[in-house]
């Protein structure tokens, strides 16, 4: 039997190394003032389930005050609450809330634009303090360059004195200039308020963003959104976006309990990636190669070995995604609830951190909404699509119809409508079946808790039939079969949970299709 070791680091375990932090798109994760819209009264009245579910930090997603163009991800002030999500006063009892449970709290933030309302943006409007964000003269009465928005179409707009504004994404998101020193200053304050308030740290969105080119030089390409992540583009990972990281980091290490950030980041090479988890960088960096592989057992341990050597050349953990808040659901990506189960057995055995999207511990679809319920700005980018599909609420209680227990009783309509046919996969129905989704989640965590050779660390592969992925860490297997065939294999130990339970004999094991288990191994 030929094995192959890889190590993340030798770098002692930190509780961001191993944790499980869970993504609440507060939109819709609970509505606790009853109308329709998640808010944070909500989250903090369902902190419960995350506990019990065993998670180690909790995500949330913008819920500051925005004119909601890009719901939440457009910032008019970055020190306060949308009304829409509650006040300041229940983000601070959303955190100490949290805390009393040994959960984290994880902020999100937003530092490449700021929404059109913002108070910068409007006395850029009026033709004041414009350098704050990067305006330029056009071409003529063509753009400055031929650069493109992430929503389609140019990535400029012309305000009526003859002047351009930069927006990388919607057009009432104003791309702010990180050259101003009044920006880098206005962000290590807004950093500092939130880390007072008590959180443990900050998901930085578009962390390749910031920093554009000098001179702001054409692409030369259209559809400039496929080279993203593969390609070297002026408008996203300039080699001086690190020095803002490197600044933030010195933020977070000056306060105690290992504070820490994790970028949302794309780059055109595994060693431009890790940039951004060097030792005196970000913490973690998301890992969006794993969540677009397909279901091939090859493809998974290509992205796997290459996702370990990348988090290694710097000495970070490797983080694992499935889905989010942007992707469509993995049940439907991958084609069935069974592949999905498998999934996050593979994601949860793997050495590193893993995040969890809200509802994915339930085997959520994506919903298929009709056009006239479709909120998101993104679908009118061409492609007919759109994210709304995954960002439906959350079914919480096993009632007869919507919203499932999402809204306060007597509120019917939420701000996407929910399917009718959900009332099986909602919290409530799950919890005593220990056949479920939700079953097969809780046990996988407290496995992975209290595991010696789960969390971070090594992994070595371990020679297996086609289709199979087989891995050992320390005294744990994990065996993943990726074919629609029952496959034998040698049994390698004690079982210890499975997506579809195998058929056991003595010295052979019968995978089932599309599953994975986890064993533990007594002679090593």
């Amino acid at each position: 039997m030929t094995e192959t070791a890889l190590t993340t680091s030798n770098v002692t375990t930190r509780w961001w190394r191993d944790a499980v932090i869970y993504q609440v798109y507060v939109r819709s994760f609970a509505d606790g003032n009853g109308d329709g819209v998640g808010d944070l009264l909500g989250a903090r009245s369902r902190l419960g389930h995350l506990a019990e579910l065993g998670v180690d930090a909790v995500w949330l997603t913008p819920f500051y005050p925005s004119p909601m163009a890009d719901f939440g991800y457009d910032v008019a002030d970055y020190r306060g609450v949308d009304p829409v999500f509650g006040s300041l006063a229940d983000a601070k009892a959303l955190i100490d809330d949290a805390h009393a449970l040994g959960i984290r709290i994880i902020l999100d933030v937003v530092p490449n634009h700021t929404s059109d309302q913002h108070e910068w943006f409007q006395q850029a409007v009026r033709g004041e303090n414009r350098d704050r964000y990067v305006f330029r003269d056009g071409r003529g009465d063509a753009p400055p360059n031929d650069w493109e928005s992430i929503f389609g179409g140019p990535a400029w707009t012309r305000l009526p004195d003859g002047q351009w504004y930069l927006h990388l994404f919607h057009h009432t998101q104003p791309d702010l200039n990180w050259d101003h020193p009044e920006v880098r200053a206005e962000f290590e304050s807004i950093l500092r308020f939130w880390l007072d308030l008590g959180v443990d740290g900050f998901r930085v969105d578009v962390a390749h963003g910031m920093i554009k080119a000098a001179g702001l030089p054409d692409v030369g390409h259209t559809n400039q959104i496929e080279m993203i992540g593969s390609n070297v583009v002026p408008y996203f990972d300039q080699d001086a976006v690190h020095d803002i990281h490197r600044s933030w980091r010195a933020i977070l290490d000056s306060y105690e309990g290992e504070r820490i950030g994790v970028a949302e980041a794309w780059a055109p090479s595994p060693e431009r990636l890790a940039n951004y988890v060097r030792p005196d960088e970000l913490h973690q960096a998301f890992n969006f190669h794993f969540l677009k592989t397909p279901w091939d057992a090859a493809r998974f341990r290509a992205v796997i070995d290459e996702s370990l050597a990348t988090a290694g050349l710097v000495g970070a953990p490797s983080t694992w995604v499935l889905a989010n808040h942007d992707v469509t659901r993995h049940v439907t990506r991958y084609g069935s609830l069974d592949r999905a189960r498998a999934a996050a057995l593979l994601m949860l055995a793997l050495p590193g951190s893993a995040y969890v999207y809200q509802g994915e511990e339930l085997g959520l679809p994506e919903v298929d909404l009709p056009e006239e319920h479709k909120r998101d700005p993104q679908r009118l980018r061409g492609d007919g699509g759109g994210r709304d599909g995954c960002r439906i609420p959350i079914p919480w209680t096993d009632t007869d119809e919507p919203p499932f227990g999402f809204s306060p009783p007597g509120i019917y309509e939420t701000w996407l409508p929910m399917p009718h046919d959900w009332r099986p996969l909602s919290v409530e129905a799950q919890s005593d079946d220990p056949a479920s989704t939700l079953a097969l989640y809780r046990e996988a965590l407290r496995i992975r808790r209290s595991h010696p050779g789960l969390g971070d660390g090594s992994l070595t592969w371990v020679d297996s039939p086609d289709g199979i992925l087989a891995f050992r860490r320390e005294s744990f297997t994990c065996l993943v079969n990726l074919t629609g065939d029952w496959i034998e294999v040698e049994r390698p130990g004690d079982l210890l949970i499975a997506s579809s339970h195998p058929v056991n004999f003595r010295d052979v094991v019968r995978l089932a299709p599309d599953s994975a288990t986890w064993w533990a191994v007594n002679n090593v």
